[in-house]
């Protein structure tokens, strides 16, 4: 009679504790996520790090919080990622050209092999534009007018090294002109205003920047640095296309990242999370308007494009005088 009493009451709480238990061992995260942008507040990489933690919530469960940890080309990001707990619960947005060139301009305090890719997302639409009414209509317009005009045609980029500048410099080596460089402190307004005010006949900059230039007429792409055409803007040829595969390896990428001990579970679920923002309508949209692409790819996909960067980006800045190691 006990027994038979007692077995309700047994069931009744083995049911309970299988529904308490999961509450009480809850599996990662359990609390906000950090993503360290090594950009200021309101720069490309900032807006598109605020992007993802607007709609990862959502999929991950917890907020993500973006904090800016500026310097040094985002070593000082990667030096506080590779400082902490690898629990999963700081984390940094940054570029395939960060491992594949930038730590090989400085000298670091730390590996960057300690840090491992987790899932990129995004991809700047990078480029070489001419004035609207230039009468260079392609590149090998350009190009042969270089050729023919050594000396004469002035470029202009935003830093010795950057992605835009290597990128620039691969096509113009192999198609055998010298452009004479202009240099601007980054992707300037000023910039833009001497390629439009006549003062340089081209120059290389990220789309999102001349985005509205380029809808009104004002500016035109003759190339981006990729190994893909892009819907916006339309009929513009990529790199591989137009027999330049160098200048395709140039395509800067940015991702998530996290410090290599991060458990395999944990790295797992960021991966998931992280996938399924990029599946979200809103991610699609909101980076397309920024004048960027989405783009997609898993850790070893950015491990490849690391390796191509730096496969073609190490022996420019070692030429340029700007490698000291790593």
């Amino acid at each position: 009679m006990l027994r038979k009493s007692l077995t309700p009451v047994l069931g009744i709480i083995l049911i309970g504790s299988l529904l308490v238990q999961p509450a009480m061992g809850k599996e990662y995260p359990t609390r906000a996520i950090e993503i360290l942008c090594p950009y200021a507040p309101g720069s490309s990489m900032d807006i598109v790090s605020r992007i993802v933690a607007d709609i990862a919530p959502k999929y991950l469960g917890q907020s993500l919080v973006v904090v800016n940890k500026v310097g040094a080309g985002g070593s000082v990001s990667a030096a506080d990622l590779i400082s902490s707990k690898p629990d999963g619960y700081k984390l940094a947005w940054l570029a395939n050209f960060f491992f594949a060139t930038t730590v090989k301009t400085q000298r670091v305090p730390f590996d960057p092999n300690d840090i491992v890719p987790i899932i990129n997302l995004h991809e700047y639409k990078l480029g070489l534009i001419v004035k609207g009414d230039s009468p260079w209509k392609t590149l090998n317009d350009l190009l042969d007018y270089a050729k023919k005009n050594p000396g004469k045609v002035k470029m202009a980029h935003g830093a010795r090294g950057h992605s835009l500048h290597l990128g620039t410099l691969v096509i113009s080596k192999k198609a055998g002109v010298d452009f004479v460089e202009i240099v601007y402190k980054g992707a300037s307004p000023e910039q833009l205003a001497a390629l439009l005010g006549g003062h340089v006949d081209v120059s290389s900059m990220a789309y999102g920047a001349v985005k509205d230039h380029v809808k009104a007429g004002n500016v035109r792409y003759l190339v981006f640095f990729s190994d893909r055409r892009y819907s916006d803007p339309p009929g513009v040829p990529c790199a591989l296309e137009l027999g330049f595969p160098e200048a395709a390896n140039l395509v800067t990428l940015t991702g998530v990242y996290a410090h290599k001990n991060t458990p395999e579970g944990i790295k797992k679920t960021l991966f998931d999370g992280f996938k399924k923002v990029y599946e979200d309508p809103e991610f699609q949209q909101r980076i397309e308007r920024m004048g960027d692409s989405p783009r997609f790819g898993g850790p070893e996909f950015m491990k490849e494009a690391i390796r191509k960067a730096e496969e073609v980006g190490v022996p420019i800045i070692k030429e340029l005088g700007l490698y000291v190691g790593k």
